[in-house]
């Protein structure tokens, strides 16, 4: 028996071959220097801040080249898939409207392509064929090590401090006769597909990477499992040749820990001949705890879950142009030249990465975030708002939707002028500074007037009250409340008091600040002069009325 008979033993089914799938998959038609890329995320958890770079990344690499960016789900990994992961990353994608060109969705069974499936899972037979072709050509093999026997070479490797793997000698089925492995099989014995490494791993290759720049490593001479007996499906060394191969991808973006397996898809592509895609591995996210840099933590920092930013609301560009900050160094001198520009019309450059790291700083992210929300009209605003409250704050979306017009006027205030207001930074603290507004939150009974007389208060509300007309302007608002301290002994001209307070019972702060808390409980908001056309008379003076009766 030979090499032939044992890849036909293996695989009786797989009738197609190498050569069939490549014409079924045959060159795209595309541009000479369109990209086309790919987010191959494998469902074994919850997409993060890091996931997204690389998205992001590939997106602009094929958007303003005129490529192809698709979706692809390595699900091959069932022991460890999370459900609802895929899900999610759909729903990011959407969200931050990076939307694939391709995809393949399960739970809609919706397929966009020609080269489907993108699910792992479903091209089996496709790897299967690929590994045939190796059994036949004498470059993989069955292998019979069980775990426990793999534990113990690797004990002894870790204890004689020798490289980890089987190699050399530890390949102890790789030359095993086509009959005995026929016949170990027959008996049911448990194996994996393992691929005959023809490296040397002393001698060295060079490998260009388009972010790190130019790199001598060394040959991989590891028989890496190919395929797992268990359910027939390959690892992701072996899936990621025969993808990328045939889905035509021309550049992979992955994090700078996927550089030590550069050596394995070198072979991997060597041994069938097919040229590699261009790798971008991107630097590693850090962020500053204290006085020290440290690589950001899906477990000790919430900012590292994408969940994160759309339960605080943050406006999808924001974190967009914060992402494109620490993905070139130049971002945002070109943001400024092109302020309207879309991020894919960006000429990306990978060696304009930070090799050492990328800082992610929420600050930076908060100051993008507030500066975009200031731009947006009244009616952008509400619809954020109303978006964000619809899943996260099922009561302010009621009050919401009740309240179009006088929330939006709300929104409104300090916006449509030359510095608009900057101090919503995410839509999902809009709440917090604006509740009080709206009389199902607002409560009187707990307004603190601090350090003020309790009669001196209730004598100038009551003297504002007298004097409150709804239809004056802010002039004759503002001259109103100057007229009203000037009679109540409360000085009106800053300088002078602050040179010589003891005239004085105090300031027109102090009056505008008794009547601000009177009407929204807090000392510091927006110009009080629009919170009282907003609230409207009725509003105002029951407002005043109940902090009298206190």
């Amino acid at each position: 028996m030979n090499r032939e008979d044992l890849a036909e033993f293996l695989f009786p089914n797989i009738t197609k071959t190498v050569e069939d799938y490549e014409k079924l998959y045959p060159a795209r038609n595309l541009e000479e220097n369109a990209r086309v890329t790919r987010y191959a995320p494998s469902p074994t958890g919850f997409m993060h801040i890091g996931n997204f770079l690389a998205v992001t990344i590939s997106y602009v690499l094929a958007k303003n080249s005129n490529g192809i960016f698709y979706l692809r789900n390595e699900d091959t990994d069932t022991a460890r898939e999370v459900e609802g992961a895929m899900e999610f990353i759909r729903h990011i994608l959407e969200h931050y409207h990076m939307e694939p060109d391709e995809y393949e969705y399960r739970d809609t069974n919706e397929t966009k392509g020609i080269y489907a499936p993108y699910i792992q899972s479903e091209r089996k037979e496709i790897y299967q064929a690929f590994i045939k072709h190796l059994i036949k050509e004498g470059k993989a093999y069955p292998c019979f090590l069980t775990q426990e026997e793999i534990d113990v070479i690797r004990e002894g490797q870790a204890r004689d401090k020798r490289r980890i793997g089987i190699y050399g000698r530890y390949a102890k089925y790789r030359d095993l006769p086509v009959e005995e492995a026929i016949e170990r099989i027959k008996n049911g014995e448990a194996y994996t597909i393992r691929l005959k490494s023809s490296g040397d791993f002393n001698r060295k290759f060079k490998f260009n990477d388009l972010a790190f720049g130019e790199m001598e490593l060394p040959e991989n001479d590891l028989d890496i499992p190919i395929m797992k007996s268990k359910d027939g499906l390959p690892t992701y060394h072996f899936a990621h040749l025969v993808d990328d191969h045939l889905m035509h991808t021309t550049h992979v973006v992955r994090g700078q820990e996927w550089i030590s397996s550069v050596p394995i898809h070198y072979e991997l592509f060597k041994t069938f001949g097919f040229p590699m895609p261009k790798y971008i591995h991107i630097p590693l996210i850090l962020k500053k705890d204290g006085d020290s840099v440290r690589k950001i933590s899906k477990r000790l920092d919430p900012e590292a879950r994408m969940s994160y930013y759309e339960e605080k609301g943050y406006p999808a560009y924001a974190l967009i142009e914060a992402i494109m900050t620490i993905a070139n160094s130049n971002y945002e001198a070109w943001r400024e030249g092109h302020p309207t520009s879309s991020f894919t019309e960006f000429p990306f450059s990978p060696k304009k990465m930070s090799a050492s790291g990328a800082l992610f700083d929420l600050d930076k992210l908060d100051n993008i975030s507030k500066n975009y929300i200031s731009r947006l009209t009244k009616e952008e605003v509400y619809e954020g708002v109303l978006s964000w409250s619809q899943k996260y704050d099922s009561e302010f979306y009621e009050l919401l939707t009740k309240y179009k017009e006088y929330s939006m006027a709300i929104y409104n205030i300090e916006r449509e002028q030359k510095k608009p207001r900057k101090d919503y930074t995410y839509f999902g603290e809009i709440k917090e500074k604006t509740w009080y507004m709206y009389d199902e939150y607002f409560d009187s009974s707990k307004i603190d007037f601090l350090e003020y007389d309790v009669e001196e208060v209730k004598k100038i509300l009551t003297t504002y009250k007298s004097l409150y007309n709804e239809k004056d302007t802010q002039e004759e608002w503002f001259n109103k409340i100057k007229e009203m301290c000037e009679n109540l002994g409360y000085a009106t001209n800053m300088k002078e008091y602050k040179e010589d307070p003891t005239p004085y019972k105090g300031s027109i702060v102090d009056v505008t600040n008794i009547i601000r808390l009177t009407l929204t409980s807090l000392t510091t908001t927006p110009d009080l002069y629009s919170i009282m056309q907003i609230l409207g008379s009725e509003k105002v003076l029951t407002r005043f009325d109940k902090m009298i009766a206190k």
